[in-house]
C-alpha cells in the first residue's frame, strides 16, 4: 500500500468510528408520525438501534479489509459500492438513535478494529473466499434484522421502516457476492460468526 493510500484509508477508519455518517437516500420512514413510546419503549428501541448502528461499523471494517486485499478490481468497486450503502445505513441508525435521545455504543472503535482484521484476514484467502465471508455476513445480518422487526413496538413504524430498507440492502449485497463467485462456508466457520455476532449483540445493547 502507497503512503497516500494509508493515509485515506486511516482517514475512511477515523470518519467511520467519529464522524457524523451522511446519506444520499432519503432516511427511510421520515415522512412517517413519530409516536410516544413509553421509557421501557425507548430504552429497547434504542439498544436495538445502538446493535444496528455498531454492526453497520463492523461493515465498514469489514469491507474496508475485504477491498484492500481483492486482486480483482471490477468485485474492489462492488464492494465499495456496498460500503457506501452500509455508510447511509450508519446515517439513518445514528439519526433515529439521536431522535430517541439515545447514544452509540462505546465499544465501536475496538469492534471496528477487530472487523477491519477480519476483513484483511478473509481476504488474504482469495477472492472466492473473501466473497464467500461476505455473502454469510449478509446473510447472518438479514436474519438479525428479522428479528429486531419483530422485537420492535408495533407502533414504532420509523424504526421499522429504517430497518427494513437495511434489510432490503442487505439482501442485494448478499446476492452480489454470489454473482461474483462467493464460496460457501464451511459450517464451523458460519457457527464461529454466529457467536460473534451473538456476543457483540450482547454488549452493544448495552454499552
Amino acid at each position: 500500500m502507497s503512503p497516500d493510500q494509508a493515509i485515506i484509508e486511516f482517514d475512511r477508519a477515523l470518519r467511520t468510528i467519529s464522524a457524523v455518517a451522511r446519506s444520499v437516500r432519503p432516511l427511510p420512514g421520515k415522512d412517517l408520525p413519530d409516536v410516544d413510546l413509553n421509557q421501557a419503549q425507548k430504552t429497547h428501541v434504542v439498544g436495538l438501534m445502538r446493535v444496528n448502528h455498531c454492526g453497520e461499523i463492523c461493515a465498514q471494517a469489514l469491507y474496508q479489509g475485504q477491498s484492500l486485499t481483492s486482486s480483482n478490481a471490477e468485485i474492489k468497486e462492488a464492494l465499495r459500492g456496498a460500503a457506501d450503502e452500509e455508510t447511509e445505513h450508519l446515517a439513518w441508525t445514528e439519526q433515529r438513535i439521536a431522535e430517541l435521545g439515545g447514544h452509540k455504543s462505546l465499544l465501536n472503535p475496538l469492534l471496528y478494529l477487530g472487523s477491519l482484521g477480519m476483513g484483511l484476514i478473509a481476504g488474504k484467502f482469495g477472492d472466492k473466499w473473501n466473497l464467500g465471508f461476505l455473502a454469510e455476513t449478509e446473510r447472518q445480518v438479514e436474519a438479525h434484522l428479522d428479528s429486531h422487526l419483530l422485537a420492535l413496538p408495533v407502533e414504532d413504524q420509523r424504526s421499522r421502516a429504517i430497518l427494513e430498507q437495511m434489510r432490503r440492502d442487505e439482501i442485494r449485497h448478499a446476492e452480489t457476492a454470489i454473482h461474483y463467485g462467493a464460496a460457501e462456508l464451511p459450517s464451523a466457520i458460519k457457527l464461529a460468526m454466529r457467536l460473534a455476532a451473538k456476543l457483540m449483540t450482547k454488549a452493544t445493547y448495552h454499552l
